[in-house]
């Protein structure tokens, strides 16, 4: 069974914006697609750059450093030079607040 942490309230992450925060030290970047949450890995599979940093467009987080796009939903390369998908995370929301869990990887969001 997979054991969720709490890292934020939803009013952290507001739909459209993207949040950095930390699993047991290890950093994790939250995703407000339409009212959906999502987490993958904080970091470019690319060249290490902060995820979390990146823009967000729908679901597709792109990159700031060298433009590299993924689906966050699912961690999937859109666009290059990234050739490796983020590691997704599962997420639940429960009242006002995000948990997210490291075991194992995620499928789907949390709903707000």
């Amino acid at each position: 069974m997979a054991r969720f942490v709490k890292v934020a309230d939803v009013g952290e992450v507001p739909p459209g914006t993207v949040k950095l925060v930390f699993v047991e030290g290890f950093p994790v970047a939250l995703y407000n697609v339409e009212g959906q949450v999502y987490a993958t890995d904080d970091t470019c599979t690319h060249d290490e750059a902060s995820m979390s940093e990146g823009k967000l467009t729908g679901p597709v987080i792109k990159c700031y450093l060298h433009g590299a796009e993924y689906d966050v939903r699912t961690g999937k390369v859109l666009r290059m030079p990234a050739v490796a998908p983020l590691n997704t995370h599962a997420v639940k929301v429960e009242g006002k607040e995000i948990w997210v869990s490291l075991d194992g990887q995620g499928q789907g969001g949390g709903s707000l």
